[in-house]
C-alpha cells in the first residue's frame, strides 16, 4: 500500500494513454462515501500519507466534515458537542477540524483569565489549599481544604458555569458540616455523581471514609447539593491524606499513595466499584509488581483508551519526584508500567520533579501539568504538557518492556502562558470543563509577599482564575 502511495500520479485518472499500463487499483472505483467510512478509521500518519497521493484524495482528505468524525473518534464526542455549542458561527457555518484538529496536536501556548474580581457583595470561598475542585452538573463544586492557623474546613460551594465560561461567577454556598472538615482529601466525578475519599482534619486524624455527592439545579430554589455517606462495608483503605485518585470507567475509582499514620507515606492501590445507583461500593487492594513507590501530593489522571497517568509526588526520603507511571489493562489485568524518560534531554527539564501540583486532561486527550512546588518549597507557574500518544500502545510497542519499564520518548513540551500572571503556587485545584479546552483554578499556597511574618513565608490564597487553550478557528478564539 505505501509503495503504491508513492508511485501514484497526481491527478488520480482512472485511465491512461498507454495501451500497456495496468488498470488502475480498486480504491479508485469505491464510491466517495464508501472512501469516507475508510479514511475515517485510518490512523492520523497514513491519512495524511492516503492525501499525498492525488489531487482528489488530498481534496477528500481535506474535508472538515471528515476531520469533525476524526475529531470525535480521537478527542470524544463530547468535547466535539461543547465545542460546536460554544463557538457561535453564522448560519451553521462548519468549524475548521482539520485546523483545530493541528492546532490542537501542536499546542504551544494557554492563556490565563482572572475571574475574581473586587466586587465586595459577592459571597466567595474564603482562601485555601488541598482542597477539592471539580466540574460537575455544568457546574464548578469546591469543598474543604485548610486555612490559615492550620484549620479544616467542612464548607461546600458551587457556581453556575453554563455556556458563559469567562464571566465574574457568582458562588453560592449550598452545605456545611457534611462531610466533616478536611484537607487532603480526593474527590473525583463519575457521571453526574461525586466520589469523595478520606483527608487529614485539624486534629491531624487522617480519615478513610467515601461519601457521595449530587447537584440538582432547581429552576426555583437555585442550587442544591447532597452528601451522603457511602456504604462500603467493612474492607476500605487504610485512613489518609495527600494521596490521588481518579476515575477509570463509569463505576470504579482508583486511590494510590497517600499520608497515613505516623506521617508514614503509603504506596498502595485500591480499588473502588460503586453499585448501579451509586448507593454502595466494594473497596480492593491491587497488588502488582511492579508498582509506584510510596508518595504523597502526586496526581492521577485518566486518559480514556489508554490508561491512568501517575507523575510526581513527593518520596518516602522527602525527595521530590518526576517520575511517571502507567495503569492500564495488561493480559486482562490491571498493571502499573513505568514510563521512562531522560530528564537531561527536555529543554528545561530540570523544573519538572514537583509536588502539590495539577494534572488535568486537556482536549486531545492529553495532561496539562500545571504549579506545584520543588524540594526547596519553591512554588511554580510553569505549565507542561505530557504526551501519552507517545506511550507505545500494547498493539504497537516499537520499544520493547523491560524489568525497570517502557521508553517513551518527545512525550513533555512546555507551554508558554499568557495575559493574567497569576501567583507561583502550590497544592491548588485545577479542573476542566466538558470541551477539555477550558480549566478553572482555585486556590493554594502562594509566597507570602504582603504578609513575610506568616509561618515558613507562605499565605492561603483565594484566587479563582481560567486558563484556556490557545486554538484559532478563524471564526472566532476559543
Amino acid at each position: 500500500m505505501t509503495t503504491f502511495f508513492m508511485a501514484e500520479t497526481s491527478t488520480c485518472t482512472t485511465s491512461s494513454s498507454i495501451g500497456s499500463s495496468p488498470p488502475p487499483p480498486p480504491i479508485f472505483k469505491l464510491a466517495q462515501d464508501h472512501l469516507f467510512t475508510i479514511l475515517v478509521l485510518l490512523p492520523i500518519d497514513s491519512l495524511i500519507s492516503f492525501a499525498r497521493t492525488c489531487k482528489r484524495f488530498r481534496s477528500l482528505t481535506s474535508s472538515d466534515t471528515l476531520w469533525e468524525s476524526i475529531c470525535r473518534r480521537e478527542w470524544g464526542s463530547t468535547s466535539v458537542d461543547v465545542l460546536k455549542s460554544s463557538i457561535n458561527t453564522k448560519n451553521n457555518q462548519q468549524l475548521p477540524w482539520m485546523r483545530l484538529y493541528k492546532q490542537v496536536s501542536q499546542l504551544d501556548s494557554v492563556s490565563c483569565h482572572k475571574l475574581t474580581g473586587p466586587d465586595s457583595e459577592l459571597m466567595l470561598p474564603s482562601p485555601r489549599a488541598s482542597h477539592c475542585l471539580n466540574f460537575v452538573s455544568d457546574c464548578l463544586v469546591l469543598f474543604g481544604g485548610g486555612c490559615e492557623g492550620g484549620r479544616d474546613l467542612d464548607d461546600t460551594w458551587v457556581a453556575y458555569i453554563g455556556n458563559d465560561f469567562q464571566r465574574m461567577l457568582k458562588w453560592q454556598k449550598v452545605n456545611s458540616g457534611i462531610p466533616n472538615g478536611r484537607f487532603g482529601h480526593t474527590c473525583i466525578v463519575i457521571g453526574d455523581y461525586l466520589v469523595l475519599f478520606g483527608g487529614i482534619n485539624d486534629r491531624g486524624m487522617r480519615q478513610n471514609d467515601t461519601w457521595v455527592g449530587k447537584v440538582v439545579l432547581c429552576e426555583n430554589y437555585g442550587i442544591t447539593l447532597s452528601w451522603r455517606l457511602l456504604d462500603v462495608r467493612s474492607i476500605a483503605p487504610p485512613p489518609r491524606g495527600a494521596h490521588a485518585a481518579c476515575c477509570i470507567d463509569k463505576s470504579t475509582m482508583v486511590i494510590h499513595g497517600g499520608i497515613g499514620l505516623y506521617g508514614l507515606r503509603w504506596g498502595d492501590t485500591w480499588i473502588l466499584e460503586l453499585s448501579e445507583n451509586f448507593c454502595s461500593g466494594t473497596w480492593r487492594e491491587l497488588v502488582t509488581h511492579p508498582s509506584p513507590p510510596a508518595r504523597s501530593g502526586h496526581t492521577l489522571t485518566c486518559i480514556e483508551r489508554t490508561g491512568t497517568i501517575l507523575f510526581g509526588g513527593r518520596g518516602s526520603g522527602y525527595d521530590v519526584l518526576h517520575d511517571v507511571w502507567l495503569l492500564q489493562v495488561s493480559e486482562e489485568q490491571l498493571k502499573w508500567i513505568q514510563i521512562l524518560y531522560n530528564l537531561q534531554d527536555i529543554p528545561a527539564g530540570v523544573a519538572l520533579p514537583r509536588v502539590g501540583h495539577s494534572a488535568t486532561l486537556i482536549l486531545g486527550g492529553r495532561v496539562l501539568i500545571y504549579g506545584g512546588e520543588d524540594s526547596q518549597r519553591h512554588r511554580k507557574d510553569d505549565f507542561w504538557v505530557l504526551d501519552v500518544r507517545q506511550i507505545p500502545s500494547n498493539k504497537a510497542r516499537s520499544t520493547p518492556l523491560n524489568s525497570r519499564g517502557l521508553q517513551a520518548n518527545n512525550m513533555w513540551k512546555m507551554l508558554k502562558a499568557k495575559g493574567y500572571k497569576p501567583n507561583r503556587r502550590s497544592f491548588h485545584r485545577a479542573c476542566a470543563d466538558h470541551s477539555g479546552c477550558r480549566l478553572y483554578i482555585f486556590g493554594g499556597m502562594v509566597d507570602g509577599l504582603l504578609q513575610p511574618a506568616e509561618a515558613y513565608g507562605l499565605r492561603f490564597d483565594g484566587e479563582l482564575f481560567l486558563v484556556k487553550l490557545e486554538l484559532e478557528t478563524n471564526i472566532v478564539r476559543c
